[in-house]
């Protein structure tokens, strides 16, 4: 069962209009089959727009439409301006920075700050639990340093701190950090290098606690913080039985790559004991995998953790901290399900569950309640940032231009004629059985050598032509139940529209994982869609695609969008994109960082915002270096071929100069294409 409003939609989508006449002047049968009206429906509004593309549903109340068509942005929710996205493009492209840009909204990053500890606060209050909350976020999930500062500084009332993960991320730390009062949490594997820093930290009056992921590492900051003669704060990673669920659910278990088993804790804490160390150990730590879906899951890690830190404290150990580690998700579908895109739970559930499940565990247990640590990215990252490709062509398998077919064509072609002068919605089946006969009949009569080209091409496009009318007529109608071997027809039939963009380097987790993100027009949703379509990128790989998009109860395996006219650039918003996809990406093909914007709300401002900071994406020149091309020596050498040349008498001087200054100038240009 899908979506009513949605399912109507798309019923509407593929139009088909049919007509035969009669050519008086030769007597000759003339058929003209016109597969689609790209015409609106004049029964089509916004509404119809954000209902088909799930938009209040995946949207957090950051995103709308507003009644010009234009896709709005909400960073403050009701509590703020709702600016047209494409104002935001129109004013970056009036600063010479165009397509694929990549749009922050800074005050929406504030507001899931803000959002997220307000949430644990209030559920500490509503509870009486006696400790308090400290949330750190992991610049794993986004490093850019003014997403970093940014959430700092709106941090700073609630004393939120970072998450550290590799010995870069500690030297980056270390220098952005500024609040005595927030913590700095050390992950990951380490070496005595990456101790020293956080031993350093400590120096400094940070409070800095490094998590023992192996027994080593207990020893190793033992040791170094002897050397450094500074009291470390030490926590230990525990793998617990529980298990995320998803795509991550191998963070988890007792299979897991980090952490330490029952046994090594009570190992490492006689490490601490021989040396003296024992109120070193200050914080508990788990995490059981990223985007958990299913809050039945959570619950049951926070009380397993919970009677962890229950029983440590009775041995002995007072511990400040339990840290639940990551996994809050983001509803990436709209579905509010547990399906691994989804969740099936609030911020405010997650806040209020974790904080009654510690708290419940403890006083049963009668220890003091700890500190509460959480370590979210993807729920604070990923609403602020929007990534805006054009679409600039499309492959179709059918032509909206009608196609004439005369009674004096070929055989196979008369018969495609007969075929669909018979078609019915009842014999949808028999009719796809005989058009898939006549085009494999078609292959193999060219292969032989029998068949012009020209036939080829007009068999090829009668196929696809009768074989939307086909799908038109099963979708019409609640009463035809299509064969299975037509289920996919929609798929086989769907267009593809050409994006200029690299999957590669800005959706890498969708190409990998299969991860969805919600893809919608950022302008014209107050046109009803016209077609079915995939997107494709500008890469040379068949893999730069993306063809499964978000559904209400399953994955879609088409988007519907509008046709691209000749003269009006259209615009593409694919969002929720600020989590990991800024950092994971692959220069696949030498594409490079796209073109970027900082937004932020102005009332001041006539358009309610202004650009903060533009940040130009990689030149050509710039990929070129990161792959070992040095661009000064590239020009030498092609300056010697164009000098060559030139004594060949294969170019003239002036030519050959001005060819070359073209050649070094697109050094400088962006990597992405141009129009």
């Amino acid at each position: 069962m899908e979506y009513p409003r949605a399912a109507a939609a798309r019923r509407r989508i593929a139009q088909v209009r049919r007509c035969y006449s009669s050519a008086p002047d030769d007597g000759e049968l003339t058929t003209e089959i016109t597969p689609r009206e790209a015409a609106t429906s004049e029964s089509w509004s916004t509404d119809d727009a954000s209902e088909l593309y799930m938009i209040d549903r995946w949207g957090g109340g950051y995103f709308g439409v507003n009644k010009g068509g234009d896709l709005t942005v909400a960073p403050l929710q009701e509590k703020g301006a709702s600016i047209p996205l494409i104002a935001v493009l129109h004013d970056a492209q009036a600063q010479g920075l165009q397509t694929p840009l990549l749009v922050r909204f800074q005050d929406l990053l504030r507001h899931r700050v803000e959002m997220l500890n307000a949430s644990f606060n209030r559920a500490i209050a509503e509870n009486r639990f006696n400790g308090f909350y400290r949330g750190v976020f992991p610049i794993k999930v986004n490093q850019l340093r003014e997403v970093v500062e940014e959430i700092l500084d709106a941090g700073r009332p609630f004393n939120y701190g970072i998450e550290v993960g590799s010995k870069p991320e500690i030297f980056a730390g270390l220098a952005v950090h500024t609040d005595p009062d927030s913590l700095i949490v050390c992950n990951g594997y380490k070496d005595a290098n990456y101790i020293r820093m956080a031993m350093l930290g400590r120096k400094l009056g940070k409070k800095v606690i490094v998590i023992a992921e192996k027994l080593s590492e207990v020893r190793a900051i033992v040791r170094i913080a002897g050397e450094m003669n500074v009291d470390p704060l030490i926590g230990m990673r525990v793998r617990l039985l529980s298990k995320g669920s998803g795509k991550w659910a191998t963070s988890g278990g007792e299979h897991a790559k980090f952490g330490l088993s029952t046994a090594e804790i009570l190992e490492a804490i006689e490490i601490l004991h021989e040396a003296k160390m024992e109120s070193a150990f200050k914080l508990l730590h788990f995490h059981i995998g990223s985007q958990i879906p299913d809050i039945l899951t959570i619950k049951r890690a926070v009380r397993e953790a919970a009677r962890y830190y229950a029983k440590l404290n009775k041995m002995g150990h007072p511990l400040e901290y339990l840290d639940v580690g990551g996994g809050l998700a983001i509803d990436y579908d709209g579905s509010r399900s547990t399906f691994h895109s989804s969740m099936n739970y609030s911020v405010e559930e997650y806040a209020n569950d974790i904080v009654y499940n510690i708290m419940d565990v403890c006083d049963e247990e009668k220890v003091p309640h700890p500190n509460i640590v959480s370590e979210s990215g993807r729920a604070i990252v990923a609403h602020h940032s929007v990534l805006v490709v054009e679409a600039f062509g499309s492959i179709e398998k059918t032509p909206l231009d009608p196609i004439a077919v005369r009674s004096a064509d070929h055989k196979l072609t008369r018969d495609l004629i007969d075929i669909d002068k018979q078609l019915t919605p009842a014999n949808l089946g028999e009719t796809w059985h005989d058009l898939i006969q006549i085009k494999e009949q078609a292959q193999n009569m060219f292969e032989l050598g029998l068949l012009d080209l020209d036939v080829k091409a007009r068999v090829e496009t009668l196929f696809w032509q009768i074989a939307e009318r086909i799908q038109l007529m099963g979708a019409r109608s609640d009463d035809i139940e299509l064969p299975e071997d037509l289920a996919n027809l929609n798929i086989e039939l769907a267009d593809q529209h050409i994006c200029n963009f690299s999957v590669f380097q800005s959706l890498l987790d969708h190409w990998a994982l299969g991860q969805l993100f919600p893809i919608v027009p950022i302008h014209r949703l107050n046109e009803e869609p016209a077609s079915e379509s995939t997107l494709v990128d500008i890469t040379c790989d068949s893999d730069g695609k993306v063809s499964k998009f978000i559904d209400l109860n399953d994955v879609r395996e088409t988007l519907p969008l509008h046709e691209i006219r000749n003269s009006t650039p259209y615009y593409l918003g694919i969002f929720l994109t600020g989590a990991y996809q800024d950092i994971m990406g692959d220069i696949h093909n030498l594409f490079g960082r796209v073109n970027e914007v900082h937004v932020f709300l102005d009332e001041d401002e006539e358009s309610g915002f202004y650009i903060e900071e533009e940040i130009p994406g990689n030149t050509i020149g710039e990929v070129l270096a990161m792959t070992q091309y040095d661009v000064n020596d590239l020009a030498k050498k092609m300056k010697a071929q164009f000098d060559a040349a030139i004594k060949q008498d294969r170019l003239k001087p002036t030519e050959g100069m001005r060819l070359l200054a073209d050649y070094e100038r697109g050094l400088r240009d962006q990597t992405y294409l141009t129009f």
